[in-house]
């Protein structure tokens, strides 16, 4: 299992990337700064880094050197509260392989990270399933039913996907705030409500059918089974 750590020195941040890494599959160990982060590094050797450059006893610029310096290639997703271009040059020039400024999109780190590993690693596991009539490209966050595409929104499509991925399994409201918004957005659970409203609304057929159920004052989940596409 592809295995990703996190240096991140707020909490709430690191807890969450490690929250939605963790849903998309991955093993990941989270650290605070960057002592333990080589330390984590040497002890179990990671496939990606999410580093963090602003870290308050050993900053990002020298973790990644101390990296390079001992020959570990390990790839390095670069996160920085600098817009200085000279910052983002002096990462990019240390090894690092791409970066992020804050704040940034959950989603879009997500999608980092797999560019990454699809870079650097073979795809461990199919990126296309199937669920009733629909059919879902996880990498280019596409819906098609019968052909025919779905207009979704990056936010519509990350709900879709935290349900369709757990077919069966109920997930509450704030489970799905923490997967599908960013770390300072301040949504409520009646944003997650509807959102979903309008997600039942695109995925309506003729028939009414609801592919979305709700479950109680529980949550909601994906009524449908799901078929992985074979890797060819």
């Amino acid at each position: 299992m592809t295995h990703i750590l996190v240096v991140e020195d707020e909490p709430s941040l690191r807890q969450l990337l490690a929250n939605n890494l963790t849903f998309e599959g991955y093993t990941v160990d989270a650290v605070g700064d960057g002592i333990p982060a080589l330390a984590s590094q040497q002890a179990r050797p990671a496939d990606l880094i999410i580093l963090d450059l602003m870290l308050p006893e050993m900053d990002g610029f020298r973790v990644l050197h101390a990296l390079r310096e001992r020959q570990d290639q390990v790839p390095v997703l670069m996160l920085t509260a600098r817009g200085a271009e000279s910052d983002r040059v002096q990462g990019l020039s240390l090894g690092a392989d791409d970066y992020l400024v804050k704040p940034f999109s959950v989603l879009e780190l997500v999608a980092r990270v797999k560019a990454i590993l699809r870079r650097t690693r073979p795809v461990d596991r199919p990126q296309t399933m199937r669920s009733g009539p629909f059919r879902f490209n996880i990498p280019a966050l596409e819906v098609t039913r019968q052909g025919r595409q779905l207009d979704l929104t990056p936010r519509e499509f990350r709900l879709l996907e935290i349900l369709v991925t757990h077919p069966g399994r109920t997930h509450s409201r704030n489970e799905l705030l923490q997967l599908a918004w960013e770390a300072d957005a301040r949504p409520s659970p009646r944003t997650v409500d509807v959102h979903v409203a309008n997600l039942r609304k695109k995925l309506e057929d003729e028939e009414g059918h609801t592919w979305i159920a709700t479950v109680g004052r529980e949550g909601y989940r994906w009524t449908e089974p799901v078929e992985w596409d074979a890797i060819t």
